[in-house]
């Protein structure tokens, strides 16, 4: 799900997980929504954030918002890539990511793709190597990749 942002229209926010999650009360069990939202603006800079509410509206907004403030600024080629190969390791998710050539395209699975694309880069392969599924942990790792070509 793709949505843009009514502010400004600069960050564009796509939906990597969501996950009905509940606690135990004296009354039984109550629940609640749990998202986790990738933002960027396509021009180097990108964020995750993960939102709790009870209904997922208000969980995206604050994902979203979270996302936002916790964005980083990321350095480009000319050619819309990283400067060099780097791996990055985030609780059990291990990331490869490496420079493509210009016109090879965005070469990426999982949710590092998502985190790639709204980081604005377009030339990247990427190889998740973590036996983990955990798309937050894979997108945890993808933005500690990408922070080391801070500005």
């Amino acid at each position: 799900m793709n949505y843009k942002s009514n502010q400004k229209g600069e960050f564009e926010q796509k939906m990597i997980d969501i996950r009905r999650v509940a606690r135990v009360v004296a009354g039984g069990r109550r629940f609640s929504f749990r998202v986790a939202v990738v933002a960027g603006n396509k021009k180097g800079s990108v964020g995750i954030g993960v939102g709790k509410a009870g209904d997922t509206a208000t969980a995206i907004e604050k994902a979203f918002r979270y996302a936002k403030k916790n964005a980083v600024k990321i350095n480009l080629t000319k050619d819309l890539s990283i400067p060099h190969e780097i791996e990055a390791k985030f609780a059990s998710s291990r990331i490869i990511l490496k420079p493509a050539f210009k016109g090879q395209g965005l070469i990426a699975g999982s949710s590092v793709r998502t985190v790639v694309e709204l980081a604005g880069i377009k030339n990247v392969i990427a190889k998740v190597l973590s036996r983990s599924k955990n798309k937050i942990n894979i997108a945890r790792a993808a933005i500690k990749a990408l922070q080391e070509f801070k500005i």
